[in-house]
């Protein structure tokens, strides 16, 4: 099928440039804000409970997010929205730490990331149609992983050669030429979002919600989180014990390397998801999972571990396509491909935060090799799940037809 006229022919490149930006701006709230706060006398207690507040907030609004997104019509308003919500998150860190703005900040930027997160996905599934969204994913996650690596560097140098503050100004800055990007993404977007949004579709979320598939994949992606959340933690953890001075270096190698491998394999997984269907691919990615937990494991030394993380470089690219994919093979036909989103955030949320506590909790009781093999167990129960009980989703040709589209 071929894919649909667009009133402004550089609107593909214009969402490459969304997903750079945006991961730029996404960056600049990760390891950053502990770091911030620290140089303002915060205490490990009051920035624990910061940053909880903001993973609690990002937990709690990924399905009023999807519902929010969805029965918008115009999509690039809802992601607009979401980038002044994070410009305001990103001023009020930079102008005044204290403790409200923080926290109010905090909340900010975690509902503004539930909804731009959908919104892009949305606006690339009106942007190239269903017959190619997962080329447009596989570019989305290209660009959106250069764009997370450039940024850890460039903040981190602003951080060290001027002030932690000055971090969180750059944030907002690169939210303009995100802002203007996303409306350069072109009017046609606009003109087919709205033949293809409904208010609310009450036959389709009950066929959504009684899809079995639905509850499987959830499944598959809270385990695959239970799996991966922990694993870099605890190799910084690890490197820190080995390396001392060199651990910094090393865990910035743990980070970049991954985002290299995403960069190139992304655009190959979402061609090869519209060749050879969804679930090779799944298995692709979450078998990765217990091969990298053990590498993790047994690999002597510190550089080593930079191996061990490359392999996480597969599991994200495939992932970072097909979370979005399969949320619109599960919703083809109806409106809640947000809504969809949001459920699967949730439970890659909620697989997160237990990976955390439970490795956590193990490596002080049986050490770190311990703790590595019982992620790369929960990892290869996911590949198993994928395996047994996850069919293939993606949809016969007559059903990616134009008027199945619409």
């Amino acid at each position: 099928m071929q894919r649909p006229a667009l009133s402004w022919p550089g609107g593909d490149r214009a969402l490459d440039l969304v997903n750079f930006f945006v991961a730029d701006v996404q960056t600049g709230f990760g390891p950053f804000v502990a770091v911030y706060l620290t140089t303002h006398k915060w205490t490990q207690v009051e920035i624990g409970f910061a940053l909880t507040l903001g993973t609690v907030t990002s937990l709690i609004s990924q399905l009023p997010a999807g519902v929010l997104v969805d029965s918008m019509r115009n999509k690039r308003a809802a992601a607009s929205g979401a980038l002044v919500g994070i410009i305001a998150a990103a001023l009020l860190l930079a102008v005044n730490p204290a403790q409200l703005p923080v926290l109010v900040a905090q909340v900010l930027h975690g509902f503004a990331s539930c909804v731009i997160t959908p919104a892009i996905a949305a606006i690339s599934l009106h942007l190239a149609g269903y017959a190619a969204l997962g080329e447009r994913l596989g570019r989305n996650a290209r660009y959106a992983s250069i764009g997370n690596g450039l940024a850890a560097a460039v903040m981190g140098a602003t951080g060290a050669y001027f002030s932690s503050r000055s971090v969180f100004v750059l944030t907002a800055a690169l939210c303009v030429p995100a802002l203007v990007a996303l409306w350069l993404v072109g009017a046609g977007h606009h003109a087919r979002a709205q033949t293809t949004s409904r208010v609310m579709d009450i036959a389709g979320l009950k066929r959504l919600l009684a899809d079995r598939r639905l509850l499987v994949f959830a499944i598959c992606v809270m385990l695959f989180h239970l799996s991966n959340a922990a694993m870099l933690p605890l190799a910084g953890a690890a490197v820190t014990m080995r390396a001392g001075h060199f651990a910094n270096l090393i865990i910035a190698a743990c980070i970049v390397v991954p985002q290299l491998i995403v960069a190139m394999m992304s655009p190959w997984v979402g061609r090869a998801a519209e060749k050879i269907g969804r679930k090779r691919l799944l298995l692709l990615g979450w078998g990765a999972l217990p091969l990298r937990g053990l590498l993790l494991a047994v690999l002597p030394g510190s550089w080593p571990l930079v191996m061990g993380q490359a392999v996480s470089g597969v599991s994200a690219a495939v992932f970072g396509v097909l979370l979005p994919l399969l949320a619109a093979d599960l919703t083809l036909g109806t409106a809640h491909f947000n809504l969809c989103m949001g459920m699967l955030g949730l439970a890659m949320y909620l697989g997160a935060a237990v990976s955390t506590t439970l490795s956590g909790g193990i490596a002080d009781a049986a050490g770190m090799e311990v703790a590595f093999l019982v992620l790369a167990g929960v990892g290869l129960l996911g590949f198993l799940m994928v395996w047994l009980a996850m069919p293939e989703t993606r949809p016969a040709e007559s059903a990616v037809s134009p008027s199945a589209q619409e």
